[in-house]
């Protein structure tokens, strides 16, 4: 009887390993493999015009040492992160009144979801001309208000021009971040509400006690989909402002991209690459640790 349940499972195990090995396959060539050979180039001098040299840590030497677009790019990656937080905490404000009796909720959060579908490209140049010196409604409104007096080039500013583009980022994902927490906040179980008042909890305990240790898994979604927008967020930057003025809007994306293309040095973007993953998984990883460090588990029976 054990040997006929041991082969039965080792058929069921082949059966899956057959529908999965095609999506593996796939995944090797185009994410396992291209990883590697970008590691393995990034320690080497290469072009496609002749052979490549090993060269070892020469790209991250230059990189740490020489590039100060690099140390920019880096930092402005960082601040773009940072701002994520405030993405999160205007969505969940956001997601609290939607999920309330508010009349009308449901056109709100569509109207507050509508942003996240638009192509990023779009995004961009909604956001150039709505920040235009000369006839962009932003600087409009604020003059007719009276509070400048001349126009603002937000975008051409080195003060304004990041703060410009990490709003009209935040502007396009905080539609997503609702659609995830207002999920979460349908999931929590009432009774655990209902036990609260009954047991005389404010709401602000209510909200600390129950519904943020229960959107724990929310939060840690919409923080990792922050970090990855930070690292991702090309087209907006490159439609917005291509990385200036004078390298005030710079990411680490942008920075890999004009290495590559613009000076043609693939291998010290492959390098740039790396470096930029590792900082990836690194901040994963250290928001599922601040998390409680099993997020994204699956429960099990």
């Amino acid at each position: 009887m054990t040997a006929f349940w041991a082969v039965r499972r080792n058929r069921q195990l082949a059966l899956i390993f057959c529908f999965l090995l095609p999506s593996l396959i796939v995944f090797f060539l185009y994410r396992i493999l291209p990883l590697g050979w970008n590691v393995i180039l990034s320690f080497q001098a290469w072009s496609p015009l002749k052979p490549a040299v090993w060269i070892g840590l020469e790209n991250y030497a230059e990189m740490w040492t020489y590039d100060d677009v690099f140390w920019v790019a880096l930092r402005n990656t960082l601040i773009f992160i940072a701002a994520s937080p405030i993405a999160i905490a205007l969505a969940l404000g956001i997601a609290l009144l939607v999920n309330s009796d508010l009349k009308g909720a449901s056109v709100y959060r569509t109207i507050v979801f509508l942003s996240y579908p638009l192509m990023a490209v779009a995004v961009g140049i909604i956001w150039r001309w709505m920040y235009d010196e000369r006839g962009g409604i932003i600087n409009y409104a604020l003059r007719s208000s009276g509070l400048i007096a001349k126009p603002l080039g937000f975008l051409q500013d080195f003060d304004l021009a990041l703060p410009s583009v990490i709003f009209a980022e935040i502007w396009q994902v905080i539609g997503f971040y609702m659609i995830i927490l207002l999920t979460g906040l349908q999931s929590i179980p009432q009774n655990l509400y209902e036990a609260a008042r009954i047991d005389g909890a404010p709401a602000v305990a209510r909200f600390f006690r129950i519904t943020l240790p229960m959107l724990r898994p929310s939060i840690f979604l919409c923080v990792v989909v922050g970090i990855l927008n930070s690292f991702s967020s090309f087209d907006l930057v490159y439609i917005m402002t291509n990385g200036g003025p004078g390298h005030a809007t710079e990411l680490l994306i942008t920075h890999i991209y004009k290495s590559a293309f613009v000076q043609s040095k693939f291998d010290y973007a492959a390098a740039l690459t790396v470096v930029q993953f590792a900082l990836l998984l690194v901040l994963t990883v250290a928001a599922n640790k601040a998390a409680g460090g099993n997020a994204g588990a699956v429960e099990r029976d």
